[in-house]
């Protein structure tokens, strides 16, 4: 046995009577996919269902898997406590998972269980699914941190398990879609959000799971989406399997899209291994931006990669331009992996002789020193893709009038303690926005006295 069926559903609390209490009527469509997903769930008769939810116990590094036998929830902070929901849990399944991810590398488990009741990630489609079918014990596994791939390979360990164990499992990828489609809705709009939509909605109906492992992590944190990384672990359980897609319905009234999908699996197919198509294309694009990097770039990825692989300090190669052996100027070096921020350190002014000495200095920094973040291995190294900041001198202002996020950097100072943050960040588009957040990086309070200066940079990729 190994994966019977896949479904992605969502979970809106407000689609339950007792909660909606009528509104549920505005999302009728959502809520008769629901029920007719309950039903191909329930002629398939699985012995284990398993369930990936946005809501269940989410660590930055490591995946929760539920441990236990039994859970039970309800809808009390939803104004519905009569609403609940009880599960048997599948131990063995999730014992024989949690071996299987650690012979793949992956960080999983049952540790560190902050909330043992249901979330309503979980809730909603057993809601739905409870009442066509009560015969099947539970899996329930939060989301992390962790890049795309590493979701998919859990989804590869989730098929192996079943088959190893001779199980008929379901999977259920609950997750809305983006929380920005209307001004009204709980995150006011974004013009990302209905193209996040449209673009993950037709990726479902065309079973395309390679493009949910493309989306840029910005663009989905303009569009505030929810389920994308357990939509992710569901098409890692269907690795090298012909589905057949059938979108059921998408409807977003309220400002949060809801998608429901199946997945009917019509056989095998290598051709669908899209963690390696991944990594194929991954490594094209890593290519060509390292190959259109210039020399102040080039000299960040050349100080940190010699730092990590020899413990050495790089010298500086012949033939970098004048400017950057002549001029001197604070520097920010900033790395990124998959998308994500992988550590960022600079100084305001120049500490060293030059811009070239001030790029070797901060690139080691930020890859080995930055507190948010472990230090970079040798591994990594292949996947980063650097930027380097030259500031111009900071001059003082007088009122965030005289700042714009596009164009300028802030720096706020209030007696020893100061906070930078650089211009044209994602999500960083008003001035109060970016001296809060800088504020925030300096542990300055609201309130507190405080000064501005604001700088240019010339941003190098």
């Amino acid at each position: 046995m190994s994966i019977a069926g896949a479904f992605i559903m969502p979970h809106p609390p407000i689609i339950l009577p007792e909660v909606g209490k009528g509104e549920e009527r505005k999302i009728q469509r959502t809520a008769d996919a629901c029920r007719e997903v309950a039903g191909r769930i329930a002629a398939l008769k699985p012995d284990t269902l398993v369930v990936t939810s946005p809501h269940s116990v989410l660590y930055a590094d490591y995946f929760h898997i539920s441990p236990g036998e039994r859970a039970h929830g309800d809808f009390a902070r939803f104004g519905a406590p009569q609403a609940a929901v009880d599960a048997r849990y599948d131990s063995e399944f999730v014992r024989a998972l949690t071996d299987a991810a650690g012979k793949a590398g992956l960080p999983a488990g049952t540790f560190g269980e902050r909330e043992k009741s249901l979330d309503h990630g979980t809730m909603i489609p057993l809601r739905f699914l409870n009442e066509r079918c009560a015969d099947y014990r539970l899996v329930r596994i939060g989301l992390s941190g962790l890049p795309g791939p590493d979701h998919y390979r859990l989804g590869k360990c989730i098929a192996q398990t079943a088959e190893a164990l001779g199980r008929k499992v379901v999977f259920i990828a609950s997750g809305d879609l983006s929380h920005r489609l209307r001004e009204d809705g709980p995150y006011g709009f974004a013009k990302e959000g209905p193209e996040f939509d449209s673009r993950v909605t037709d990726a479902m109906a065309k079973g395309d799971f390679l493009r949910f492992l493309t989306f840029d992590p910005d663009f989905c944190d303009a569009a505030a989406e929810c389920g994308l990384r357990s939509f992710i672990i569901m098409a890692g359980g269907l690795d090298g399997k012909a589905v057949q897609p059938e979108l059921l319905s998408y409807e977003g009234p309220f400002g949060v899209g809801y998608g429901v999908c199946a997945f009917r699996i019509t056989g095998d197919d290598e051709s669908r291994r899209f963690d390696s198509a991944f990594e194929a294309e991954e490594k094209k694009r890593l290519e060509l931006i390292q190959s259109q990097e210039d020399e102040y770039v080039r000299l960040a990825r050349l100080s940190l990669e010699t730092h990590v692989r020899t413990g050495k300090r790089a010298e500086l190669p012949a033939g970098l331009p004048e400017e950057m052996l002549r001029h001197r100027a604070g520097t920010f070096v900033s790395l990124k992996k998959d998308g994500e921020l992988r550590g960022c350190i600079g100084t305001i002014g120049p500490v060293t002789s030059c811009v070239a000495e001030e790029i070797v200095r901060n690139a080691v920094s930020a890859g080995t020193e930055d507190p948010r973040f472990a230090p970079v291995t040798e591994q990594e190294l292949p996947s980063l893709v650097y930027s380097v900041d030259v500031l111009a001198r900071p001059e003082p202002i007088d009122t965030m009038e005289e700042l714009d996020a596009g164009r300028y950097g802030v720096i706020v100072t209030s007696g020893y303690k100061r906070g930078l943050l650089l211009p044209n960040l994602e999500g960083v588009d008003t001035p109060e926005r970016q001296v809060s957040i800088a504020m925030q990086k300096a542990g300055i309070r609201k309130g507190e006295p405080c000064s501005l200066e604001r700088f240019e940079v010339v941003r190098h990729k």
